[in-house]
């Protein structure tokens, strides 16, 4: 077992001057692959090291397979931690720093040398062991750091941000090393970055966090398709959700009104928007969910000016201006659009979003 509960935890540094985590309550199950995920500053990694030990809890209590940890040392909490910087001894070679903290614990050398061989067999590294850090690539060094970790065999791995000192294509392959070497393990994988791509990718659930405050805890379909409020439903989709200044008006039904354009409300949102009638609301609409097809009684069509037109293959990336805001549809076309040109643009009643303007809450 090697569950992971946060239990009112606090975080303040400066003697409670500066609060990092105000209060964490949530739970790792035991062999999830679970990614704390948020932008620069919002206790992601403050997280990540108070489970490592790194960092000293200020309020609350945190368990590891059942057991308080508050008080016990790193070395006794039977994790591993992957870093960003690799943090390899430049001096060793491959073999040497992932067989080091083995021999610290005086592990037979017959031990050491099978399960050092064995991680490097699963990790493909095993033509560089004799090697030292600095003749290997950014990717050889992120895998060796793995390894590093797995021949410890330790109940759960903590994996901080491992792969954005790499290029696009490495971090593509490594994530899809780390997630079959999650499978192979079977163990809890606590991940953290702020590339949303790498959490909807690998996670079972994900933790979408802002100002050390959980916004979120779910399935990557869960976020994507039902997020709890605009945080996260700006944070979690690339390009980013659409934001809309709109208004519910009652006129033989419940209408959304935005920028001189109307559309029925879909049936599913009817109840709760009729709390809304005569009010302000946000309107969300995923760039991908505009299409250029053909208008009917459930969609709404838009005629828009492109600013910008974006060709990334198959698809298009139309940037237009809509009452002062920029807005950006991705849409599948095989006729060339050009920067100027007018395009008519539909979506869906039933894929629009809805949020109260005050809380920023979804609305139903």
């Amino acid at each position: 077992m090697a569950k992971i509960k946060f239990n009112n935890i606090v975080k303040s540094f400066d003697n409670g001057k500066f609060t990092v985590i105000p209060n964490l309550s949530f739970e790792i199950e035991d062999k999830e692959f679970v990614v704390l995920v948020g932008p620069s500053g919002c206790g992601k990694s403050t997280t990540l090291r108070m489970i490592a030990g790194l960092e000293d809890i200020t309020a609350g209590e945190l368990y590891i397979d059942e057991k308080k940890v508050n008080d016990i040392p790193p070395k006794d909490r039977d994790i591993a931690m992957v870093f960003q910087s690799y943090a390899l001894y430049p001096h060793m070679t491959v073999y040497k720093n992932m067989a080091f903290a083995l021999k610290l614990k005086k592990m037979p050398k017959e031990e050491i040398d099978k399960k050092v061989k064995w991680a490097a067999k699963i990790l493909d590294i095993e033509p560089y062991l004799d090697r030292k850090p600095r003749a290997l690539s950014g990717g050889q060094r992120q895998r060796v750091a793995l390894g590093r970790a797995m021949v410890r065999n330790p109940k759960v791995f903590l994996l901080d941000e491992p792969l954005s000192n790499l290029d696009a294509k490495l971090r593509t392959e490594m994530r899809s090393q780390i997630t079959s070497l999650h499978k192979r393990l079977q163990t809890t994988f606590v991940y953290v970055t702020h590339d949303q791509t790498e959490a909807m990718t690998m996670a079972d659930r994900i933790v979408v966090m802002d100002k050390g405050v959980i916004q979120q805890f779910d399935t990557p379909q869960k976020l994507y398709n039902e997020p709890a409020n605009m945080f996260v439903a700006g944070f979690i989709g690339s390009p980013q959700m659409n934001f809309i200044n709109a208004a519910v008006a009652d006129d033989k039904g419940i209408k959304i009104r935005f920028s001189g354009y109307e559309f029925d409300a879909p049936k599913t949102k009817i109840e709760p928007l009729k709390n809304y009638i005569g009010k302000e609301i946000v309107l969300g609409i995923r760039p991908e969910h505009f299409t250029a097809g053909n208008k009917d009684k459930n969609t709404c069509e838009m005629t828009v000016k492109t600013e910008i037109a974006e060709m990334t293959g198959s698809e298009t990336n139309i940037y237009f201006d809509l009452s002062g805001k920029r807005c950006i549809a991705r849409i599948n076309t095989e006729k060339k659009i050009a920067d100027g040109d007018c395009v008519k643009l539909l979506f869906s009643n039933e894929s629009a979003y809805f949020f109260d303007k005050e809380t920023t809450q979804v609305i139903g």
